[in-house]
């Protein structure tokens, strides 16, 4: 393998996926090597780093309920996987790197197919369907988590714990402290949510903060995502018990707000998950509860049993329970700190270095093994 190779990224276009592979991608081309992007529609449009590459979109689908849903999913996948076969032949790269999403299934198979060394990235605690069914073609697989649930003994030799990458500006937040919090200081409260998962923030947040003493509410500072249809019932909301918060439908600065921050809440994506261990914040994860594989809930208890945080189902997540929980971290903002820490030494901020070396050992076709991964499995 040259110095400076071709290396394909393959991800579906949702954050989850496409966020490792930027920072993948910005680490392979620090390092002096050339990134192609395939991925769909909605990955198309990413900026940054992704933004600046040589991009494709190929034909994908998603195993529907339906007989003629499968169908359909299934004709796109063949066409997607022809794409991606007539690509790659032409790319010819020294690897291919998938980020799970449908999308990044014809690319990676048809790589395999073609003997391209590959390797897929699985973000969350549960391997996905999209790389559950390349896990036996594939060069490695990397994982967020130990014990990542539903990769077979027999794999284990071709597992490779790397942790999930984050983009150079979260890193960053590893060695800023966590802001100090005293007993009658301010407290600031950062809430997240994905299109799936702001509306339910929206209606129990604010009725939350309402529910507290007034001289406790004081003290608070809210920076909330809202969905664009919820901003203005939300803003509303807080203006009702006369409190000042900064809301928006989309945060671009997201690195500075994590690090003065004190609490977020947020569902438990996997990518939010690695920028929260990463910055050392502690937070209150609400998993989705129609996750696929219901693999939030299985992200947000791995960090719960790290100590870095506390996972609240949303049957639980309630005004009068959350309400409860803030109160509480008011009274011991000691318990907020300590989980700050707890929370630090869980992040893998070399997550990005650590893929980057994986993937060049298996393009240079040499043992994809550098660190074994755990030999805790679930089942």
């Amino acid at each position: 393998m040259s110095a400076s190779s071709l290396i394909v990224l393959a991800a579906g276009g949702t954050g989850g996926h496409v966020f490792p592979a930027e920072a993948l991608a910005e680490e392979l081309k620090a390092q002096g090597h050339r990134i192609v992007f395939i991925t769909d529609k909605r990955g198309f449009d990413y900026k940054g780093i992704l933004g600046s590459l040589e991009r494709h979109t190929i034909r994908s689908g998603t195993l529907g309920r339906g007989f003629m849903s499968k169908i359909t999913a299934a004709t796109d996948i063949f066409v997607g996987t022809f794409q991606a076969r007539k690509l790659l032949r032409k790319l010819k790269p020294a690897a291919v790197v998938g980020f799970g999403g449908y999308p990044s299934f014809p690319t990676v198979y048809a790589a395999s197919a073609l003997g391209i060394p590959t390797i897929i990235h699985e973000q969350n605690s549960v391997l996905g369907r999209a790389n559950r069914l390349l896990v036996k073609r594939v060069g490695a697989i990397a994982t967020t988590f130990p014990g990542t649930r539903h990769i077979a003994d027999e794999y284990a030799s071709k597992t490779v714990l790397t942790g999930n990458p984050v983009r150079a500006a979260i890193r960053a937040l590893h060695d800023i402290p966590y802001p100090e919090l005293s007993h009658d200081g301010h407290i600031r409260i950062l809430v997240t949510g994905g299109s799936q998962g702001a509306s339910i923030f929206s209606q129990i947040v604010p009725a939350a903060l309402a529910a507290l003493p007034g001289a406790l509410r004081s003290r608070i500072r809210i920076d909330q995502q809202c969905r664009e249809a919820d901003l203005e019932a939300t803003r509303a909301a807080y203006a009702q018990i006369n409190m000042s918060a900064d809301l928006s439908s989309f945060f671009t600065d997201i690195p500075a707000r994590l690090a003065s921050t004190h609490l977020v809440i947020a569902r438990a994506g996997a990518s939010t998950i690695a920028e929260l261990t990463a910055a050392g914040r502690p937070s209150i994860l609400v998993p989705l509860p129609n996750a696929m594989d219901n693999h939030q809930y299985y992200n947000a208890n791995a960090l719960e049993e790290s100590g870095g945080g506390w996972m609240m189902p949303q049957e639980g997540f309630t005004a009068a329970a959350l309400s409860t929980r803030i109160e509480a971290f008011l009274s011991l903002p000691e318990s907020l700190a300590r989980a700050a820490g707890y929370a630090r030494k869980a992040g893998r901020i070399h997550a990005a270095r650590e893929l980057a070396k994986l993937t060049l050992r298996v393009a240079a076709k040499e043992s994809a093994s550098i660190t074994p991964a755990s030999t805790e499995r679930a089942a």
